[in-house]
């Protein structure tokens, strides 16, 4: 067997190539958006359980364990599949959007709340005693220093999201995997599924290495 032929076919890759790039991009999107609704989803989750009156932190609670309970393929077939037999129909790409989001606002709630409970509580006492209301102390001393102890989880959590963009295929949105499948079953050849590999890698490198370098600098500070 010619594992050249059969992995590295140049020509099966140019001909893929143009549905590549759609679903690349298709990918960004749904990658994109779901960091986004995520961080705020999980920033106003993190405030309400840990400022929320006593009900409300209790729901948070339940919220952030079920969701880092529940598989993301399982939660995303839900939204899509189940929801329409209440007359809750979503577009494949807001089903998948939902679910990623909702899913990685679970964790993103714990690194915030870390990261706000890491802020010596006599920096809160100080603004107070300076006339800073909760909120004033929160926007201006809290939560400044706290985003940045949050920059490096919440990268590393980035890179997470856009590798779990490809569980969107099972909703037949083209993102890369999907369109990556398609085009390996035309050709029969998996050449294009190695093409789709080679993308994400080329788009998440410079993410991880870049985590790696917040962690190797939060090491130094530590030293």
């Amino acid at each position: 067997m010619d594992v050249v032929k059969t992995f590295f076919n140049i020509p099966v890759f140019i001909q893929a190539l143009p549905a590549l790039l759609k679903g690349f991009l298709l990918t960004l999107e749904v990658g994109v958006s779901s960091v986004v609704v995520g961080t705020v989803l999980g920033l106003l989750v993190s405030l309400l359980g840990l400022y929320g009156p006593a009900p409300v932190r209790v729901l948070t609670r339940i919220y952030i364990d079920v969701l880092r309970s529940m598989p993301l393929l399982v939660f995303i077939v839900l939204i899509y599949y189940a929801l329409p037999f209440v007359k809750i129909l979503l577009p494949a790409f807001i089903s998948a959007v939902l679910a990623i989001s909702m899913i990685a606002s679970a964790y993103i709630a714990e690194i915030f709340r870390a990261g706000i409970e890491a802020i010596p509580p006599g920096q809160s006492e100080a603004a107070r005693s300076l006339g800073l209301n909760q909120w004033q102390t929160m926007r201006f001393v809290v939560m400044p220093q706290a985003v940045r102890l949050v920059v490096p989880p919440l990268t590393g959590n980035a890179v997470s999201i856009m590798k779990d963009t490809a569980t969107a295929s099972v909703v037949a949105l083209p993102e890369l995997l999907q369109q990556a499948t398609a085009q390996q079953a035309l050709a029969a050849n998996p050449t294009p599924l190695i093409g789709a590999a080679l993308i994400y890698v080329a788009l998440l490198y410079p993410l991880v290495r870049l985590v790696s370098n917040f962690e190797r600098r939060a090491r130094k500070r530590s030293t």
